[in-house]
């Protein structure tokens, strides 16, 4: 019961870039940015996290996905980038540097949000079951709720709450592991300290294949 309780709490909480036509481009705000700025931007950022956004899994510092992720997410983190409420020595260069301002913070994410690579994988196979399981129903036992309880049936998200759904292995398992240090810098102001208590609830072997799981996730 305490479990049910502790996922509702969680819902509560959350709850409360290939390119588009050119002509979409001045739709959505598009005539706001500088011409070519758009293009210019997006090229960047494609530069780490991969021309259709699927990220790289591989190499010191795994990159995230972005493709598919949702608008209100991405303007968010680069929001938490810029304030440093969340902090990345390589996301930082770029953001003090070309300066993201709201209408290009908002155009990237819609863009990123229109790409639909199929997922990378990468997580071990034998553990893909298991990792269903645990992500739809959680762990009561362990204080672990089911992440489709805030992430959606299929990982989707929704709102501020991020897409799992073909993130890679890697870069899963390490936020996760290591949730305090990768995203809990300043968490008292950002969304990320809802799931400090979950992460570290969560075992090695659970983290593994709830990663595994969503990797391999379309």
């Amino acid at each position: 019961m305490h479990a049910v309780r502790f996922s509702l709490a969680l819902q509560t909480a959350l709850l409360a870039l290939l390119l588009p036509a050119a002509s979409q481009a001045a739709d959505m705000g598009g005539a706001a940015l500088p011409k070519g700025a758009l293009h210019a931007k997006l090229k960047y950022c494609t530069a780490c996290h991969g021309p259709s956004g699927r990220g790289f899994p591989s190499g010191y510092f795994p990159i995230p996905r972005l493709a598919g992720q949702k608008l209100e997410y991405i303007e968010n983190q680069l929001q938490a980038f810029q304030e440093r409420r969340r902090e990345s020595q390589l996301v930082l260069r770029m953001s003090k540097v070309h300066g993201l301002t709201p209408a290009m913070q908002t155009a990237l994410a819609e863009r990123f949000g229109t790409f639909n690579p199929e997922p990378i994988g990468g997580g071990p196979r034998r553990l893909v079951e298991a990792g269903k399981k645990l992500y739809q129903e959680g762990a009561p036992d362990a204080n672990v709720p089911a992440c489709a309880a805030c992430h959606g049936p299929e990982a989707l998200g929704e709102g501020i709450t991020p897409r799992l759904a073909g993130q890679s292995y890697r870069y899963l398992t390490k936020e996760l592991a290591n949730w305090q240090k990768e995203r809990g810098q300043h968490s008292a102001e950002d969304t990320s300290a809802i799931m400090a208590p979950i992460a570290e609830s969560m075992t090695q072997p659970q983290i593994q294949a709830v990663a595994a799981y969503l990797s391999h996730l379309e």
